[in-house]
C-alpha cells in the first residue's frame, strides 16, 4: 500500500501489486451512497482484466438471491456464475440432459438461468452487489470467504445493510429500479396460453365460458403461423399477423373484448429467413440484413445462430437505426393487430465473439442486452400512450430488467416433477428472483419442454398439470402454454375433469385479486415481490432458510404446494403463530414456535394457510364459502 487518502465523503487505498518481474497499480476506493449503502471501486491497471475481491464470511452464514436461481434457494457451498444463457434442457435431470446434450448440448447445468443477476442477501441481513455488467462469479465454496471476480479491470458495487430482508430489497431496488404495477385486466383471470387459428380459440373460449372459468386473455404465440421442427413446433420468426391461419384476426379481437376478453402474442430479438413462408408479406430478416441492423459475426456477415433445424440472428440493439426500426416492426405489425400484450421471448443469447454496431465488446454487452430488449419493448408501449395498459412478459433479464420489464416468466421448465428442470424449480426461481428485484413473475402451468424420443420421453401427465394450476392459483398471473409438443402434453381441455378443476382454480385466482392488487402495488413502491420467501417475513427463525419449495404471498398466506407424484398430504413449516387452513377453516400452529404440520392436501386442496385474525385472510375465506370453492 502506497498511498491512503480521504477525498470529501470517499476513501481511496491505492497500491502497487507485484508478481515476479511485472507490477500492477490498484485503487479501491469507498464512498457512502446513503446511510446504509456504500459504494466500492476496485481496479488494476490494464493489461490486466480481472478483478478478485476476497472478504470474511462466517461458516453458518446463508447467501440467497443471485437473480433467478432454479436449482437451490441458499448458495454456501457453491460457485454462482453470473451469466445470463438459456437455462437448458434437463439442467442435470436424466436422461433428458444425456438426450438434449447428445442432440445439441442443450443439456444445461444446475446454474444455467436466463436471469443471473450479480446480488446477494445474507441471513445476516447484509447484501452486496455489483453494477458490472461483464461476466462475474461468487465464489462460496469456503466456510469463511467469499471471493468475487470479474472479466474486467474495474470492478464497481455496493454493500448494504439494514435491520431486515424488507430493508436490504427496498434499498436495492432503488438501485435497479421497481416494475410498474399491472393493469387491473390481467388480474382478474386466467391467460389462455393456445394455439392453432381462429376457429379453435372460438372453440376453447366458448368451453371455458361454459366452465365459468374468467378468463382475462387468450395469449396466441402462433399468431405468425408455425413450421414443423425436430423439436416440436415452432414459430415462423417473422413477425407479422398469418391471416390464413387466423382469418377473421379483427373480429376475433372484437368478439373476444366485448366478453372483456383480451388478445396477447409473441415477438422476440431474433429474425429468421422466412422466405420459403408461401404467405409471406413482409421479409424482415431480409430488411434487417440489408440495412445493416443484424449482429455480425467477424466477416461482417449476420451472426446466424442455431436453433434447430433453422437458424436466426438477433437485431443489434447498439444501432441506433436498428433501434427505431424495431420498435416501428413492434408498434405497426404487433401492437397495431388490435393486441394489449405479448411475451418478449429470448433476449439472452448474444454471442461473445459477435461484432456490434457499437464496437462495445460483445462479451461485455452480453448481460447488457436483456435489459436494452425490455427496455426497447418498454419504450413502444410508453410512445403508444397505452404504456400503463399493455403488458409484455420476459424470461431472460439482469439486474436493471426490473425497471423496464413489466412482468416476468420463468423460462421453459421440463413436464416433470424433478428438482433440476420440473415443477420444483418453478417455485425455486420465484422465490431467488424475488429478492433481487423481480416482484412480477410467474410460470407456463403445466411446464413447457415434452420430449419425445425412444430413449427419452416426457410428456404432461394430468396429475403434474393439476398440481401445477394449484401452485400457479397463487402467483402473480396465471397463465397456461401448449408446450413445445402440444399433442404430448395433457391440456386443460383435454377432458372435462381438468377443465372443471382448472376452471375452479381460475376461480380462486379470482378470488383474492384486491389482495394482488395491494401487493402488485407495494411491488411497485418497495420492490416487495408478491411471492417471497419466509425469510423475508421470518429472518430471526433458522428454521425458514431450509424450506426449499415453501412460500408466502405477500405477509398474509404461506402454501406448500404438492410437487410430487401420487401424494396427498404435504408437510409445511409455520412460524410462531397461529394460522387458518384456507379450505376448512382449521387452525393449526403455536403461538409460541414454529412447528411443522403434516397436512392432507389432495388434488383440489392444496396446503394454504392464512394467519389466525388476518383480514386479508378472513376476507378471502369469504370469497371462497360465497363461490363455493371452499
Amino acid at each position: 500500500m502506497e498511498r491512503v487518502e480521504k477525498t470529501g465523503g470517499a476513501l481511496t487505498v491505492a497500491g502497487r501489486l507485484v508478481n515476479g518481474r511485472r507490477d500492477s497499480g490498484y485503487e479501491l476506493t469507498l464512498s457512502p451512497v446513503s446511510e446504509g449503502r456504500l459504494r466500492f471501486v476496485a481496479e488494476v491497471e490494464e493489461p490486466y482484466d480481472r478483478v478478485y475481491l476476497t472478504y470474511a464470511s462466517r461458516p453458518g452464514q446463508r447467501f440467497f438471491g443471485f437473480g433467478t436461481q432454479y436449482s437451490y434457494f441458499d448458495m454456501k457451498g457453491r460457485e454462482v456464475p453470473i451469466f445470463v444463457q438459456e437455462q437448458g434442457i434437463g439442467r442435470g435431470e436424466q436422461p433428458a440432459t444425456f438426450g438434449a446434450n447428445w442432440e445439441a448440448g442443450a443439456g444445461g447445468h444446475w446454474y444455467t438461468s436466463y436471469a443471473s443477476v450479480p446480488h446477494y442477501i445474507t441471513s445476516d441481513s447484509r447484501s452486496l452487489f455489483l453494477e458490472n455488467h461483464e461476466y462475474s462469479s461468487f465464489d462460496l465454496t469456503d466456510e469463511d470467504e467469499v471471493r468475487i471476480e470479474v472479466f474486467s479491470s474495474r470492478m464497481e458495487g455496493q454493500i448494504l445493510s439494514a435491520e431486515t430482508p424488507v430493508g436490504l430489497i427496498e434499498q436495492y431496488t432503488e438501485y435497479s429500479g421497481r416494475m410498474r404495477p399491472l393493469p387491473d385486466w390481467i388480474m382478474g383471470g386466467a391467460v389462455i396460453g393456445l394455439q392453432g387459428g381462429t376457429g379453435r380459440v372460438r372453440n376453447i373460449h366458448d368451453r371455458l365460458e361454459a366452465s365459468g372459468a374468467p378468463v382475462s386473455a387468450f395469449w396466441l404465440q402462433d399468431w405468425v403461423g408455425r413450421r414443423q421442427t425436430s423439436f416440436g413446433s415452432q414459430l415462423w420468426w417473422n413477425w407479422e399477423l398469418d391471416r390464413d391461419r387466423y382469418p377473421g384476426w379483427e373480429d376475433l379481437i372484437a368478439d373476444l373484448g366485448r366478453e372483456d376478453v383480451r388478445v396477447m402474442t409473441y415477438v422476440s430479438p431474433f429474425l429468421a429467413d422466412s422466405s420459403d413462408k408461401k404467405n409471406l408479406r413482409r421479409d424482415l430478416f431480409e430488411e434487417a440484413r440489408s440495412n445493416g441492423y443484424l449482429v455480425q459475426n467477424d466477416k461482417g456477415e449476420p451472426y446466424m445462430i442455431r436453433i434447430s433445424d433453422f437458424s436466426a440472428a438477433m437485431v443489434d440493439l447498439t444501432n441506433p437505426e436498428a433501434r427505431v426500426w424495431y420498435k416501428e416492426i413492434i408498434k405497426d405489425e404487433v401492437m397495431a393487430s388490435g393486441v394489449s400484450g405479448w411475451m418478449a421471448d429470448f433476449g439472452e443469447g448474444l454471442p461473445y465473439d459477435a461484432v456490434l454496431h457499437s464496437g462495445e465488446s460483445a462479451a461485455s454487452y452480453h448481460n447488457r442486452y436483456p435489459e436494452e430488449w425490455a427496455r426497447l419493448n418498454r419504450e413502444v408501449i410508453q410512445a403508444s400512450g397505452k404504456g400503463d395498459d399493455i403488458v409484455f412478459f420476459t424470461r431472460s433479464g439482469y439486474t436493471g430488467s426490473p425497471e423496464y420489464s413489466t412482468l416476468f416468466w420463468l423460462g421453459d421448465q421440463l413436464v416433470s416433477w424433478d428438482g433440476e428442470d420440473g415443477i420444483k424449480t418453478a417455485v425455486t426461481g420465484m422465490l431467488t428472483s424475488g429478492l433481487s428485484g423481480y416482484g412480477l413473475t410467474h410460470s407456463d402451468i403445466g411446464g413447457y419442454t415434452a420430449l419425445d424420443h425412444p430413449l427419452v420421453r416426457y410428456h404432461r401427465s394430468k396429475e403434474l398439470l393439476m398440481r401445477w394450476t394449484e401452485m400457479a392459483a397463487f402467483t402473480a398471473v396465471f397463465r397456461t402454454h401448449e408446450g413445445n409438443r402440444p399433442e404430448d402434453n395433457h391440456q386443460i381441455y383435454s377432458d372435462k375433469e381438468s377443465l372443471r378443476r382448472f376452471s375452479h382454480f381460475a376461480k380462486v385466482y379470482a378470488a383474492w385479486k384486491p389482495y394482488r392488487k395491494e401487493l402488485v402495488k407495494e411491488a411497485s413502491e418497495t420492490g416487495l415481490p408478491v411471492v417471497r420467501h419466509p425469510f423475508i417475513h421470518y429472518p430471526g427463525d433458522p428454521e425458514v432458510y431450509d424450506l426449499d419449495y415453501q412460500f408466502m404471498v405477500g405477509s398474509e398466506f404461506m402454501v406448500a404446494p404438492v410437487l410430487d407424484p401420487g401424494e396427498n398430504e404435504v408437510e409445511v413449516y409455520l412460524p410462531a403463530g397461529r394460522w387458518v387452513h384456507a379450505w376448512t377453516g382449521e387452525v393449526y400452529g403455536s403461538s409460541k414456535n414454529g412447528v411443522y404440520e403434516t397436512v392432507h392436501a389432495p388434488i383440489g386442496e392444496p396446503a394454504v394457510f392464512y394467519q389466525e385474525g388476518s383480514e386479508v385472510g378472513r376476507r378471502f375465506r369469504g370469497e371462497l364459502e360465497e363461490r363455493g370453492l371452499s
